[in-house]
């Protein structure tokens, strides 16, 4: 698969015709072929995907449809990926095949983050441009919670949804995931309590992982094998952007490279750690100022600047404004 394909589901399109959706108006407004709903194996790219769901959201008079659509993985699977997390022996384990091989089916990565308490997934797509569908979002963490209640055949209590928004359909989404809230995060994560990692599974199925792990294995290693080191560098810095500065030592230890062979390598490609750095900041600095009202001095912090005079001269040099300007400018 390359690197920007997004397989769609013929049984998600019939699934969200049933909840009322007019797929072919969306795909019109999308400016997408009709030809996507015949198709035997319908592929779109990042941009268009977004745009599918930025469609649904226009024309979609239903704000619970993300969530509706998510909780159909308590009874259906559309993915190799997910089937496999399905069966593993405990929570934790699903979380992980879910973060290990989710990148296989389309360009999400999937990351699970852990500390004393709690475990936090957080879902990016990788070849986003500005911030993910809303309703999109909806979808992802719906489908998460409902496999792992679909595991472990009981109720949970997650500890808190993180997101990546302004504050907005609080009463919605506080009695669909029963837990805190928290709007203008720096990440759209799921957080569950540390210990229900070890709640099993009484979906596991050890013969029908037997037999997809080493598939899902093989299918991994030539994917990490084609991707371009500034990509993975991209990647790393992008899961890191939560305060502080990631130093290119810890990334190279991410990629157990040593600092000065990332350095060269970067070079051979024709870039380097600070002009990856510097991208990833750019992007996410646009986002965040376009989908939160986090202050800029928050943001500056986040993406690992020092001070704030420093994000805002790095910021003129990228859009030719100030963080504060190009905010007010992207909401007129």
């Amino acid at each position: 698969m390359r690197a920007d394909q997004i397989p769609l589901s013929r049984g998600a399109f019939s699934r969200m015709s049933a909840l009322g959706l007019d797929v072919p108006a969306v795909l019109a407004h999308a400016g997408l072929s009709l030809d996507l709903m015949s198709a035997s194996r319908p592929v779109v790219t990042t941009s268009q995907f977004f745009a599918f769901w930025r469609s649904v959201e226009a024309l979609c008079p239903d704000p619970s449809l993300g969530l509706r659509l998510g909780d159909g993985t308590r009874t259906e699977v559309y993915d190799m990926v997910t089937a496999a997390a399905l069966h593993a022996g405990t929570l934790g384990d699903a979380l992980d095949k879910l973060a290990r091989y989710k990148r296989l089916t389309c360009p999400e990565d999937v990351v699970v983050e852990y500390t004393r308490d709690e475990a936090a997934v957080s879902m990016r797509w990788m070849l986003g441009e500005g911030h993910t569908p809303r309703l999109l979002v909806d979808a992802m963490f719906a489908s998460n919670f409902a496999l792992a209640e679909r595991g472990t055949g009981r109720a949970l209590h997650l500890r808190r949804i993180e997101l990546t928004r302004r504050p907005a359909d609080g009463a919605l989404l506080q009695p669909h995931f029963r837990c805190e809230l928290r709007f203008n995060a720096p990440q759209d994560r799921i957080v569950y309590p540390r210990s229900d990692l070890e709640l099993p599974f009484v979906t596991q199925d050890e013969g029908h992982l037997a037999n997809v792990l080493p598939l899902l294995e093989g299918s991994l290693r030539e994917q990490t094998a084609a991707t371009p080191l500034r990509d993975k560098v991209w990647n790393v810095l992008s899961r890191g952007m939560r305060g502080g500065h990631l130093r290119m030592a810890q990334v190279a230890d991410a990629l157990h490279l040593s600092p000065r062979t990332l350095q060269r390598r970067l070079g051979d490609a024709g870039t380097s750690y600070q002009q990856v750095l510097d991208q990833v900041r750019h992007h996410l600095a646009r986002r965040l100022l376009d989908a939160t009202d986090l202050d800029v001095g928050e943001i500056a912090f986040l993406l690992g600047f020092e001070e704030l005079n420093s994000f805002n001269r790095a910021f003129r040099q990228w859009e030719g404004a100030t963080p504060a300007r190009w905010r007010t400018a992207a909401s007129a």
